[in-house]
């Protein structure tokens, strides 16, 4: 499907319509799955650094493994070119000043950094995940020549899509919800696309479980399906105490209602259920799926149907 830019989209190509609250279901679950290792493939750009941000949020969340990974196909890149891990730590009031390195595995998690030299970024990433699994990724997209890049070819996708592993997106231009300053959150606003494949579900779970172990006292999660209201699927919101649910529905093209609703609620986050077939990643491969990203309208968390993360964040 080609079409310009979305800004010259005239905006009577949409209907929206907010949906009547329902009682929202209490779940109880299990923590059927644990992250154990984080992993932040980086090229040492200022975007690169913001996602740092959130890996290690997330790995101290965890208590997890965190690896930062670097790929150099000329072997240029210094140990000095990593961002750093303690400084961040004593930055963010974690750590005295002056602290050993032994400290930050005083607080639960195992950083390690990792050079590989090899000339295919995406086949690197790919290549360690298989040797050493993860359970999270984080990536950060930039804007160059109208394309989601890192170190001048297509990476985040591909990665998110081959590895199969909940994936976190930030845009090259966005400082995300993790403040570099201090490492304080600011997460209130989530948006939530649904549709009947792939199930919502495990989206929902997520994200309810994000803002849990992130400490978000009140928000809400925005319900999106882009359709009719006979086609919303049905799922269970998680009780979340300070948040609410809503549902909203929208007509026309599916990305585009995406970007336009992330952008009209001014979302924080916006989090997607995937699937091998017919996943946003997967299956809206090329032009809408970058689209989205290269928008940066928001962070952008996959969550794959049936890995062992898709039910909750651990």
């Amino acid at each position: 499907m080609s079409r310009g830019p979305l800004e010259s989209i005239p905006t009577d190509l949409f209907v929206k319509k907010t949906l009547e609250v329902k009682p929202m279901i209490q779940t109880t679950e299990p923590d059927a799955a644990i992250i154990d290792s984080v992993l932040h493939p980086t090229d040492f750009s200022e975007g690169s650094r913001f996602a740092f941000h959130h890996a290690l949020k997330v790995a101290l969340l965890a208590k997890s493994r965190l690896t930062l990974l670097n790929v150099s196909p000329d072997g240029s890149s210094n140990w000095s070119d990593f961002p750093g891990v303690r400084e961040t730590l004593e930055r963010w009031g974690l750590l005295p000043k002056g602290s050993q390195k032994s400290a930050v595995g005083e607080l639960g998690i195992d950083v390690s950094k990792v050079v590989t030299r090899e000339s295919d970024p995406v086949e690197a990433v790919l290549r360690y995940v298989r040797k050493h699994p993860v359970d999270f990724i984080v990536l950060a997209t930039t804007q160059r020549d109208g394309r989601v890049r890192w170190l001048g070819k297509s990476v985040a996708e591909p990665v998110a899509r081959k590895a199969w592993e909940m994936t976190l997106f930030i845009p090259g231009d966005s400082e995300g919800f993790v403040s570099a300053q201090d490492g304080s959150v600011h997460l209130s606003k989530v948006l939530i696309p649904v549709a009947r494949t792939p199930h919502p579900q495990p989206a929902l779970q997520a994200a309810a479980r994000l803002v849990e172990r992130l400490n978000c006292p009140q928000g809400t999660f925005t319900l999106l399906h882009v359709g009719a209201s006979q086609t919303m699927p049905t799922f269970r919101c998680p009780d979340v105490p300070g948040w609410v649910w809503k549902k909203e529905l929208r007509t026309g093209d599916v990305i585009s209602g995406i970007v336009d609703a992330a952008t009209d609620l001014e979302a924080d986050l916006i989090v997607m259920s995937t699937d091998g077939r017919n996943g946003f990643l997967d299956g809206l491969r090329g032009s809408h799926s970058e689209r989205v990203l290269r928008h940066g309208v928001a962070p952008l968390l996959t969550i794959p149907v049936g890995s062992l993360a898709s039910s909750y964040l651990g």
